[in-house]
């Protein structure tokens, strides 16, 4: 099963969510073709409900910590309640692009 299959099966179970959309953003990343490694979650579910994004972010994490701790790098989250939802038109904010620093690359990035 992929890393993406693993992910949504397991926020499926956990949250019953009304709304789950999983990106492999991997491409835009510098890492090798094919790779899982980076995602981006837009996921609206009521047990989100009066709690802030922090609290929404650790139970997103606390599922999936045994891949976050190995082949998932980064995962930007975008976690609505259902009136949230509804006042959105339905989307994400785009994720940045990529800035660089990949262990392949000289010195990485300097700051």
């Amino acid at each position: 099963m992929s890393v993406q299959d693993q992910v949504q099966a397991r926020l499926s179970e956990a949250f019953a969510p009304d709304w789950l959309e999983l990106e492999n953003e991997s491409h835009m990343h510098s890492v090798p073709a094919n790779s899982e490694t980076h995602f981006k979650l837009v996921m609206v579910s009521s047990a989100f409900e009066g709690k802030r994004a922090v609290a929404r972010h650790q139970l997103v994490y606390a599922e999936l910590a045994e891949l976050l701790a190995g082949p998932i790098h980064a995962l930007a989250m975008h976690l609505y309640d259902p009136t949230e939802w509804s006042h959105k038109t339905h989307e994400a904010p785009a994720s940045p692009n990529c800035l660089g620093g990949s262990k392949a690359d000289a010195g990485g990035l300097s700051r």
